[in-house]
């Protein structure tokens, strides 16, 4: 089990339940089996599935974001959630690892699609928080209230949740880890619908290890 600090601020998965005044639907994620992201923005950024730093044992996996040349806020997509309506909230929570500004720390955020998950229908704002520990993993956690909708004559057709990284060049390995994403949407609308990172074939899960990049750039502000 994870030691963290708290910080209050693709597999389909989605347990509906009867909620008073609407539907509750819930998704988890963990790395454990495999599996990176969904997606991801900017041309400068690795993720690997490795060894959680902090795991009980060595099965524990966790996701490791690598920027390489530093530049930007690459960021990786870790869920996306479809059919909402307008007035739904979304809850999200993750756990994150870093080390200030040494290295790397890692951000809780969301952006709309208008189509798919590679479009992009404009920032949905996040967390003010960041991963900036590196003994211990960090709990950030958002709450999106989802607006522009179909349903009311907009085109955002979904929420993806991203992990931002922030990577500095004075250590060799400028990057930041998340683990255990949990998502509960409470919504007007059965149909909604949460997905997570596909996980690989086996023959695949040998090459995660060799996806990190290291090196040292200049510090970025």
């Amino acid at each position: 089990m994870k030691t963290f600090a708290l910080v209050t601020a693709a597999t389909l998965l989605g347990a509906a339940s009867a909620a008073s005044a609407g539907v509750s639907v819930s998704g988890s994620f963990g790395w454990d089996d495999g599996g990176t992201v969904m997606g991801s923005y900017g041309d400068n950024i690795a993720f690997a599935n490795v060894v959680d730093p902090f795991g009980d044992s060595g099965s524990d996996r966790a996701l490791k974001l690598t920027e390489s040349p530093l530049g930007g806020t690459p960021q990786g997509y870790l869920g996306w959630i479809t059919g909402l309506n307008d007035g739904d909230t979304i809850n999200v929570s993750m756990m994150g690892l870093g080390d200030g500004d040494l290295t790397g720390k890692v951000r809780l955020w969301a952006h709309y699609t208008t189509s798919d998950i590679t479009s992009y229908g404009g920032s949905a704002g996040g967390s003010n928080s960041y991963s900036t520990s590196a003994s211990e993993w960090t709990m950030l956690s958002h709450e999106w209230t989802f607006s522009g909708g179909t349903d009311s004559g907009g085109d955002h057709t979904g929420l993806v949740i991203e992990a931002r990284l922030y990577a500095y060049g004075d250590n060799e390995d400028p990057s930041g880890w998340v683990d255990d994403i949990n998502i509960d949407v409470f919504t007007s609308n059965s149909d909604v619908q949460i997905s997570f990172p596909s996980i690989p074939a086996p023959g695949a899960l040998a090459l995660l290890g060799l996806a990190g990049i290291a090196g040292r750039r200049r510090r970025r502000n």
